[in-house]
């Protein structure tokens, strides 16, 4: 038997509804426990969240203040911390348990060529996740702030905020934490790119040069995209193209290797066939089991 056939699977459909929902069962399990654990202690969670804009006040002497606009808002705060946490915690979990239901159906090569896209994908979205909170998400409430107003001081140090009214920052907590959280998942997704047009391109569903020749077509799509999910200013539109489109880029490169590379395993087979000889009637009479010149 070869060594590339299916692993034994020949379980009635039942049996394998049966396997999906005990592993949708163990991943709705670990779920549960992760968010337990991160509402325990959402209160360190937050505060870490808010590093950013405790940063960009301190630059400017002010103190590191949210409000509870609402008597629910902060028990809200804490649900959608412990949300988010416990999905973060619990999607290696997660994961590995639907790989091991889809597994069993894959040919070994499957499985060798998909295990790498498995562990990129949520490598490349704590990438991006990171990459909005430590890079992002600071320039972004930096601009933000930018907009506030100090009231005017009179010669001998009085305030005259009748002449000039003061714009401060008192912020909601909940609308800081959604904003923050859609940062992080936006930058998250988009850093996926390279991992589904690579996957795509293993797939022969996309190519390097297809890809290549709708490249204006991609600088108009990432447009958009960054007006949707970023915030209404300039910085964070431009950071979130630069970054999307230089994935885009990469993404060409990988998948042009992974075309290389299938190949040079065709070739080695004796399966390839050049383009120029898929236009060769000869070959297409040869193809096609006719002698040709017949």
């Amino acid at each position: 038997m070869s060594t590339d056939e299916i692993d034994d699977s020949s379980a009635p459909l039942i049996e394998h509804l049966a396997e999906l929902r005990t592993r949708l069962i163990y991943s709705l399990a670990a779920f549960v426990v992760g968010m337990i654990i991160c509402f325990a202690i959402w209160n360190p969670i937050f505060n870490f969240l808010t590093h950013p804009i405790c940063g960009a006040l301190a630059e400017r002497g002010q103190d590191c203040g949210l409000y509870l606009i609402k008597l629910q808002e902060g028990f809200f705060v804490a649900i959608q911390i412990s949300l988010l946490g416990g999905f973060a915690l619990s999607f290696p979990f997660i994961a590995f348990q639907m790989w091991r239901f889809v597994a069993p159906g894959l040919y070994k090569s499957e499985k060798g060529a998909f295990l790498p896209f498995l562990i990129a994908s949520p490598f490349m979205f704590f990438l991006g996740a990171a990459f909005a909170f430590y890079v992002v998400t600071p320039l972004a409430f930096d601009f933000f702030l930018g907009f506030q107003q100090v009231g005017s001081l009179s010669a001998d140090g009085a305030d005259v905020a009748s002449e000039t009214a003061g714009i401060t920052f008192h912020g909601s907590v909940q609308e800081y934490l959604a904003l923050t959280i859609k940062f992080i998942i936006a930058f998250g997704l988009c850093f996926q790119l390279p991992v589904l047009l690579t996957l795509m391109g293993k797939a022969g569903l996309v190519s390097a040069k297809g890809l290549g020749s709708v490249r204006k077509y991609a600088v108009v799509g990432i447009l958009v995209l960054a007006a949707l999910v970023t915030p209404p200013d300039v910085i964070t539109q431009v950071i979130l193209f630069v970054v999307v489109y230089g994935l885009y880029e990469i993404s060409i490169l990988l998948v042009g290797r992974v075309e290389r590379k299938r190949e040079k395993e065709l070739r080695e087979q004796g399966l390839w066939v050049d383009e120029d000889d898929e236009d060769d009637p000869l070959m297409r009479e040869f193809d096609e089991g006719e002698e040709p010149g017949r």
